[in-house]
């Protein structure tokens, strides 16, 4: 087995009422990259979130638990779980 580790940044803008609405995920090659448009992104959206998750390439299997190393403003309930 081959794991891989991703690091994805996930920006929310405002949507009707209180809700949010997510943009398109991003994938970066490192936690730095990651972390770094996560910080910029945070400065012009409603919230951002940027994690890490690794996956097999053979099999198709993901974490079941990211692991979040940046949130900033208003970000689903569901982050606010992981570690």
């Amino acid at each position: 087995m081959s794991r891989q580790m991703h690091f994805l940044v996930q920006s929310f803008d405002p949507a009707k009422g209180d809700q949010l609405k997510a943009g398109a995920p991003i994938a970066y090659r490192s936690e730095e990259s990651a972390r770094r448009t996560a910080e910029r992104l945070a400065m012009s959206k409603a919230g951002v979130v940027a994690f890490s998750t690794s996956s097999d390439t053979e099999t198709g299997d993901y974490d079941d638990q990211p692991a979040v190393f940046f949130r900033a403003g208003r970000v689903p309930a569901e982050f606010d779980s992981m570690p």
